[in-house]
């Protein structure tokens, strides 16, 4: 889907032992979107999220980014946002923003300190200062400062209360940049759907269905949060 394919999964799929976590996904991901990976626990939405940022391979398959195949090309294009907390909680801020600096050529280290500063984050702050809540919002900052084209987001606002998701929201639709994709696994549903161009149901690794919000929102005529529950039996 889209106007030009960012990412392009072709007969994807991922055993671990006997256990079948992504069967045979074919998948195009178009340029400037927000789209959500929807489905229940166990759906193999982070499974798909490695295998796209380069973390994990896959049994068969393959999957190319710009028309590049994953390896370190790929890499440099995509900011990827793990489910957990990734940094050592001994870590001050400061010394994750060096990090991100000198790791990454598109960090954009201005963006990253306005960023910690409306959240009155000092960066002398160590991670084990912080509620949990806290850290995830740094560590987002971080992930969004990159001038990436594809940030891929695990379950971003899994953790937080309301009032800290919304915040989490706002800065993804704030910093997205035109030309970039953003693809947020989530089984929160109702606080992400406004932000949504495309939705992807996945059910027990197998893509049941990739369309526009808009789309789905008139066949069904609900929410994309009504569709999900009774697409899946919630």
């Amino acid at each position: 889907m889209g106007d030009f394919s960012l990412v392009t999964c072709s007969a994807l799929t991922k055993l671990y032992g006997s256990n079948l976590a992504l069967s045979n996904v074919d998948l195009e991901l178009g340029e400037g979107k927000i789209i959500g990976l929807l489905g229940p626990n166990g759906s193999g939405k982070t499974t798909l999220i490695k295998i796209i940022a380069g973390l994990l391979q896959p049994t068969s398959g393959v999957v190319s980014v710009l028309g590049n195949p994953v390896g370190v090309e790929s890499k440099s294009m995509i900011s990827y946002l793990p489910e957990r907390l990734y940094f050592n909680r001994g870590m001050k801020v400061s010394e994750c923003l060096s990090l991100f600096a000198d790791f990454y050529e598109d960090f954009d280290l201005e963006r990253a300190r306005q960023m910690l500063q409306n959240l009155s984050v000092s960066e002398n702050a160590a991670f084990r200062t912080l509620s949990k809540g806290m850290c995830e919002k740094v560590q987002l900052a971080l992930v969004m400062s990159r001038r990436a084209k594809l940030y891929l987001l695990d379950e971003p606002i899994g953790g937080v209360d309301p009032a800290a998701r919304e915040y989490i929201l706002r800065t993804i639709l704030q910093n997205q940049n035109p030309d970039s994709t953003i693809l947020i696994s989530t089984h929160l549903i109702q606080d992400v759907e406004t932000i949504l161009d495309e939705v992807i149901f996945i059910k027990q690794g197998v893509i049941i269905r990739h369309d526009t919000s808009d789309n789905i929102r008139s066949e069904y005529d609900m929410s994309i949060d009504g569709v999900f529950r009774e697409v899946f039996k919630c």
